[in-house]
């Protein structure tokens, strides 16, 4: 019997697959390159793992976290309701309340209280009269626009005190201040509504019916020595104005202390005007039907120019609230008024020429500041000096 020869004693055991693969690699000295890379790609392997896990826990945390919203936001089922709610309660309003105008928490934790214009004093308005004190830099068209009136209208409401003159308003002076646009009666001994109501252009029912005149609408009785807002009420004004002044007629008398005698010849306007002042704007009360004329800036002391050429009619002193006064006369119908100069620098009967100094700016007469107040005036009527100047 044939028997199989065997390995002798001590020799290697033979190698196969991949042991055989690792001796080759060992014997060519690869064997520590071989076990870094190795252990670097495990490293990777694990890292990689670490990381695809950790993507899995928050995704399913997400989710869990979806499902407990959902679960404390779900509407709370109807409760039925108890004896005590259905015992009787104060009738709730018709419309629902306004909730944007109650009390709010800000951030300090204090209670604050939102801001809402619609409010029911302004709507509702006012019926009485009211007083005003007039402050620095106030003037008659600044305060009607304050109260949302007419110029009129405060003029009107206190012609005792203003005399219809924009130019008698000074500083800590009282004004009535009407509700409404239209005028302000005192009543007197004899006085009827329907007098009264006739004389302002107005019904007795418009007066009657005002609510802050206290009167019985369906019989009314007038006491003597109150007052009666007339609404919608207007009359004429009474205006305090310089006369026209002609340059070549003898005034018969002096209407005012500045007043030139006349029978005046001398230079004459050709129609183009230029400016009174140095400085164009605006500082005060401007041209209506109850300033004839526009207040420039002017600061005291400032010149005054001709605004075209002229015989001056006019110089001095004017009680009517021009203060110091000039008038020139341009002998082509137009003429030009300078009012509440500091000083006048011309005479009667003098010539002068477009651009020819005047005077100086100033205070006088009834005045609330230094300014100019300057007229223009055509064949006698009122002309706004804006339409003229360049």
């Amino acid at each position: 019997m044939a028997v199989e020869p065997s390995s002798p004693p001590g020799a290697s055991p033979e190698l196969t697959g991949l042991a055989r693969l690792w001796a080759d690699l060992a014997a060519s000295g690869l064997q520590p390159d071989l076990l870094r890379y190795a252990s670097h790609a495990l490293m990777f392997l694990v890292l990689a793992g670490a990381i695809w896990a950790g993507q899995l826990n928050l995704q399913l945390i997400d989710s869990l976290a979806a499902k407990a919203r959902v679960q404390i936001t779900a509407p709370a089922p109807p409760v039925e309701p108890t004896v005590e709610a259905q015992s009787p309660q104060l009738a709730l309003p018709a419309q629902a309340p306004n909730f944007a105008s109650l009390p709010a928490l800000s951030a300090n934790g204090q209670l604050t209280r939102l801001a809402d214009p619609h409010t029911l004093i302004p709507m509702r308005g006012r019926p009485s009269v009211i007083t005003y004190t007039v402050q620095k830099g106030d003037t008659l068209f600044g305060i009607a626009e304050k109260f949302g009136l007419r110029p009129e209208t405060v003029l009107w409401g206190n012609y005792f005190t203003l005399k219809d003159d924009p130019h008698l308003l000074y500083l800590n002076q009282v004004l009535n201040i009407l509700p409404v646009d239209g005028t302000y009666h005192y009543v007197t001994e004899g006085n009827t509504l329907e007098q009264i109501a006739k004389f302002y252009s107005v019904t007795p029912q418009d007066i009657a019916d005002w609510t802050g005149n206290r009167l019985d609408p369906d019989k009314p009785a007038l006491a003597p020595n109150t007052w009666l807002v007339i609404p919608g009420g207007h009359r004429e004004l009474q205006t305090w104005v310089v006369p026209q002044i002609d340059r070549s007629s003898k005034a018969s008398r002096n209407n005012n202390f500045g007043q030139c005698p006349g029978g005046y010849t001398g230079a004459i306007g050709d129609g183009v005007f230029t400016w009174p002042t140095d400085n164009h704007t605006l500082s005060g009360n401007d041209y209506s039907t109850i300033h004839h004329g526009i207040d420039l800036r002017a600061r005291e002391g400032a010149p005054l120019y001709a605004v075209d050429s002229g015989v001056v009619v006019y110089a001095g002193w004017n009680d009517f609230g021009y203060g110091n006064l000039v008038v020139i006369d341009h002998g082509n119908g137009w003429q030009s008024a300078y009012g509440h100069l500091s000083q006048w620098n011309v005479s009667c009967g003098q010539s002068v020429f477009r651009g020819n100094l005047i005077g100086l700016a100033g205070n006088t007469g009834r005045s609330s500041g230094a300014h100019l107040h300057f007229e223009m005036r055509f064949n006698g009527g009122y002309v706004n000096p804006w339409n003229v100047l360049p």
